[in-house]
């Protein structure tokens, strides 16, 4: 994705509002709130994501994903049955039919671009210059909830801006370096082999951040953080902009020690040796080789 040329904007003029001392101590650590303008923008009333979601289907089927019925917190993304619904008759139903919606990468749509230009052009003003050289994948997220609907407990490798449309919602962030709410296995299994590797834990559930979410309030979600949101009694549309980091920044050490403890091993989280992080970030390839072989002589 091209480079986005970023000069700050005065802040009557901002999308995304927030504290810059607060943004940077927490950028991508923590989770915090912001404010935005985007309200009351045309193309996030539903007869524009409608059509948002027909030219979704014509050109990029798979980036519009939909499900309907009752969900659990602690239901996985696999388990989730598929809709009995077309799209289109989801969405007509939305109102009382459980719904929920994802339209992934909706910046590919051109009358959805702006967003992701100008919304990731805001936040690295705030971020600062280091960031650009990071990030490897930008991305827009819009997504469509019906009343009541639930959206599973999770973490995510995104760093998550979401911003509150339409409707209200409470969105549970937890803290990502608490080892009781997200142990070192979890974190291992969800960067190598499973994104539904994050487990909800029920008891731990009072150490969550809960922001009551309404038009124009947004929540910072860090890489990782477990969350899981619960839609009040009405629809709501919620714009997530977000970005991946370069993985051997984070991930590749935690696929390393996936594989170490494979193999029997009790490996070192990652933030403890940043010479041993800094190994396993560059070095996973022959970790890799070695599970395989291991593999071999066990078969």
């Amino acid at each position: 994705m091209a480079s986005i040329a970023i000069s700050e904007p005065q802040v009557a003029d901002r999308w995304i509002v927030a504290d810059p001392g607060q943004f940077r101590e927490k950028f991508n650590q923590k989770s915090f709130e912001v404010s935005h303008n985007l309200a009351s923008h045309p193309l996030f009333q539903l007869p524009q994501l409608m059509q948002l979601a027909e030219r979704t289907l014509k050109t990029r089927p798979k980036d519009l994903h939909y499900d309907v019925g009752d969900v659990s917190v602690s239901q996985r993304w696999d388990e989730i049955v598929k809709s009995p619904f077309s799209a289109q008759e989801a969405l007509r139903r939305i109102e009382n039919c459980g719904a929920w919606f994802v339209f992934a990468s909706a910046q590919r749509d051109h009358e959805y671009r702006i967003f992701v230009d100008r919304g990731l052009a805001e936040i690295k003003a705030l971020a600062g210059p280091k960031i650009e050289s990071q990030i490897m994948v930008e991305d827009i997220i819009i997504f469509i909830t019906s009343p009541g609907r639930i959206t599973t407990y999770h973490i995510d490798r995104e760093c998550n801006f979401l911003l509150q449309i339409r409707g209200t919602k409470t969105v549970h962030v937890f803290d990502r370096e608490d080892r009781e709410v997200l142990p070192e296995e979890e974190i291992e299994r969800f960067w190598a082999v499973d994104f539904n590797a994050a487990v909800y834990k029920p008891h731990l559930q009072h150490r969550a951040q809960s922001y009551k979410l309404r038009p124009g309030m947004g929540v910072h979600i860090p890489v990782n953080c477990p969350h899981w949101v619960e839609n009040d009694d009405n629809v709501s549309v919620s714009l997530s902009v977000n970005f991946q980091f370069k993985d051997p920044l984070r991930a590749n050490p935690y696929r390393a020690n996936f594989l170490l403890r494979r193999l029997g091993l009790r490996p070192t989280p990652p933030g403890r040796s940043p010479a041993l992080d800094a190994v396993k970030a560059y070095g996973i390839t022959p970790l890799v080789w070695a599970e395989k072989t291991y593999k071999r002589w066990t078969a």
